[in-house]
């Protein structure tokens, strides 16, 4: 089944989680947040929205409504973003920016190597924890920025980006503890050694098809 082209991240939210298609149940530990909205909101009393709202391959090619999204997702600490045509990191970062409580993000196969990650973006994501942007083809460059200004972040996925090499920061990146570096080109020991420099607290790391302990 084709997905639609040119779909705002905010419309996808409102058709996945509205009353008719996400009913809302009440009770403890259910997930379910229907938030107060501002005076006049067009989607007062619509959405049913989990904490972990899942929206994957919907053709979502940015953000909407920034307003619209504060108030609905501002008790959101999870969002799969995966496999939609996220290509602007600014509209990525429109996103991020209004989703204050966020620790989990994936965007994995978005083509976000069509455009630059700049550090005002960047800092939109300062609390994510755990970042997966497997098949996101994000250049070292990218992930470099993302370091810099993601300083809790302890769990990184970059798997299927096609790397050949390994280009180090020029500051080293002491909160990783997990890192997944999977299906990539990386042949060299010299080039997987870097990895040892650029993340010297690392516990697990996933590389090609075996796992390593880092003791």
């Amino acid at each position: 089944m084709d997905q639609p082209s040119g779909r705002s991240f905010m419309q996808v939210l409102c058709e996945k989680y509205s009353p008719e298609n996400f009913p809302y149940r009440r009770g403890p530990g259910m997930g379910v947040h229907v938030p107060a909205t501002p005076q006049g909101s067009p989607m007062k009393d619509r959405l049913n929205l989990p904490s972990v709202p899942v929206l994957n391959s919907c053709g979502i090619t940015c953000a909407g409504d920034e307003k619209e999204i504060a108030a609905f997702c501002a008790h959101v600490s999870e969002l799969d973003l995966s496999d939609n045509k996220l290509e602007d990191w600014h509209e990525v970062s429109k996103i991020v920016s209004n989703v204050p409580q966020l620790e989990f993000l994936n965007l994995s196969s978005n083509p976000l190597n069509l455009s630059v990650l700049e550090r005002t973006c960047a800092g939109s994501f300062s609390g994510v924890r755990k970042l997966v942007l497997n098949n996101s083809k994000a250049s070292w460059e990218t992930v470099h920025m993302i370091l810099q200004e993601l300083p809790d972040l302890e769990e990184l996925f970059l798997c299927l980006n096609d790397y050949e090499t390994v280009s180090c920061p020029s500051i080293c990146c002491h909160s990783l503890k997990l890192l997944h570096i999977t299906d990539n080109n990386l042949q060299d020991w010299t080039e997987i050694r870097k990895l040892g420099v650029m993340f010297p607290s690392l516990h697990v790391l996933e590389l090609q098809v075996a796992a390593a302990r880092l003791v």
